[in-house]
């Protein structure tokens, strides 16, 4: 069993810049891939960003791309999600996600392939 608490949301204005961060429980948080997704009201989830076990390995949204990093301390279990250049499109609820991979740069981006996940952390980009 995997926890995964999220922090760091809050209001930002556009063009602003926010950091995420997911604490995980357990011991053998590099055999495991995670991901950020985010939703807005009324839309479905969305993949944002993953990365690999050993964080050899990334992957972005088309949306984000060049705006925002994934990023993971294995040491602290701990994978952060920064984002620049926030627009008002950015709004949303974030939210961390975890799933056992067997390689380590295994990257995985479709929602269903998570299984464990947090319970989110809002972002609000407005002037």
């Amino acid at each position: 069993q995997v926890q995964l608490v999220e922090s760091g949301g809050g209001l930002v204005q556009p063009g602003g810049s926010l950091r995420l961060s997911c604490a995980a429980s357990g011991r053998t948080f590099s055999t495991y891939a995670m991901g950020w997704f985010r939703q807005a009201p009324g839309e479905e989830r969305e993949f944002v960003a993953t990365i690999s076990g050993s964080g050899a390995k990334t992957s972005y949204a088309d949306s984000v791309k060049g705006r925002f990093t994934i990023s993971r301390e294995n040491a602290k279990n701990t994978v952060y999600l920064q984002m620049n250049s926030l627009k008002p499109e950015d709004t949303a609820a974030y939210y961390c996600a975890a799933v056992f991979t067997p390689s380590p740069l295994w990257v995985v981006s479709k929602t269903s392939g998570y299984r464990y996940w947090g319970q989110g952390t809002q972002v609000t980009v407005s002037s």
